[in-house]
């Protein structure tokens, strides 16, 4: 990186530490950095430094990804596998579910679709892009360890401010032991006209100069799965754990309160079909959420309220897979109750199991 000097202009003597070094002109030193996005003429390796480009232009790297649209462009068997996986998860979702309510009265609610109904989810994702979305004593007192199945998936929200309030949230006994961190995916927006961008400087003193701008979504996992052997359940990946919000929107698609892209990485990745998105704040008329075939979707603004526990099962057990788990010997598996377990699974097809990316097979010596 360069070093400037008080007045704001380059150090001459400066070393570069980027992997391309830069060229310097003779007349760098006289760059100053209040000419912010006027002309300098640059040199092929300095061009490639987008560290030092955003110092001196305001450009983020990302507006230089040239596949940012269809970042499998160039890879025919993973754009084969992502539309076979759309396909069949379509072919199997159920119709969008959502149900509005107020954030006080969620956690009775769920805790009456236990009591009354017995429902179960295995994908369950808390939040959206939103900055308002950590309300702590809802949080915490989310069944979620009734709510969820084992195997289960949880997917949850926070920008880089929130991460420690995150840690704490999944340190506390709701959490704890019960789910462990398996992934971190990240979701960048294109730059700072962005919907999804969190620039939400309010608690700090100063702006800094390098903003955070990502979102982190970190995946846990309650139970013991398999990546070699669990195919029925996982398929990983498919899709890579960074996200980054594509410039136009393909086939009239509208901003979202969670982006469609990692509504698909979650589809890709767990099999399983019952799947649930808690939404515990108001959102705002400028922040739409959009219901999702597939998934219900609960919180306070969601528009369509039209969830019915008795008919959601019954779809359930018409558009999907079902296999049955079985207790481990006589005494049964901790946990399980000596019941069978059913699994409500999206099946997938010789073609996908053929194309997906699956773990190395280790040689017996």
């Amino acid at each position: 990186m360069y070093t400037y000097n008080k007045f704001g202009s380059r150090n001459s003597s400066a070393i570069s530490k980027s992997p391309l070094k830069s060229i310097h002109s003779q007349n760098s030193g006289k760059t100053n950095s209040n000419n912010r996005g006027s002309q300098r003429p640059h040199t092929k390796e300095e061009e490639l430094d987008y560290c030092n480009n955003y110092v001196h232009t305001g450009i983020p790297a990302t507006k230089y990804i040239r596949n940012i649209n269809n970042p499998i462009e160039g890879y025919p068997k993973l754009a084969k596998l992502h539309q076979l996986k759309r396909q069949q998860v379509k072919k199997h979702a159920l119709q969008p579910y959502g149900v509005r309510i107020s954030s006080d009265k969620i956690v009775p609610t769920l805790n009456h679709w236990i009591d009354a109904y017995g429902l179960k989810f295995d994908v369950i994702m808390i939040g959206a892009l939103v900055e308002n979305q950590f309300i702590l004593p809802i949080l915490n007192s989310i069944p979620i360890y009734k709510l969820c199945a084992k195997p289960g998936f949880l997917f949850i929200w926070a920008t880089t401010q929130k991460i420690q309030e995150l840690t704490n949230l999944l340190n506390n006994d709701n959490f704890n032991k019960k789910f462990r961190r398996s992934e971190e995916l990240i979701f960048l927006p294109t730059d700072s006209k962005s919907p999804y961008y969190p620039g939400n400087y309010g608690d700090l003193d100063s702006i800094p100069l390098f903003e955070k701008q990502q979102w982190h979504c970190w995946m846990c996992i309650t139970g013991t799965v398999r990546r070699s052997s669990d195919n029925h359940l996982i398929h990983c990946n498919v899709d890579t754990d960074l996200q980054i919000e594509s410039p136009t929107k393909p086939n009239g698609e509208c901003f979202n309160a969670v982006p469609e892209a990692i509504y698909r990485v979650a589809e890709n990745f767990s099999n399983s079909n019952r799947r649930l998105h808690l939404i515990p704040s108001k959102l705002g008329k400028n922040t739409p959420i959009k219901l999702r075939p597939g998934w219900v979707i609960m919180g306070p603004d969601v528009l369509l309220n039209n969830f019915n526990p008795a008919k959601y099962q019954e779809e359930l057990y018409a558009k999907s897979m079902i296999k049955y788990k079985e207790p481990n010997g006589s005494g049964g598996m901790a946990g399980y109750n000596n019941q069978l377990h059913t699994q409500f699974l999206v099946p997938q097809t010789n073609e996908i199991e053929d194309l997906r990316p699956k773990s190395p097979v280790i040689a017996a010596k």
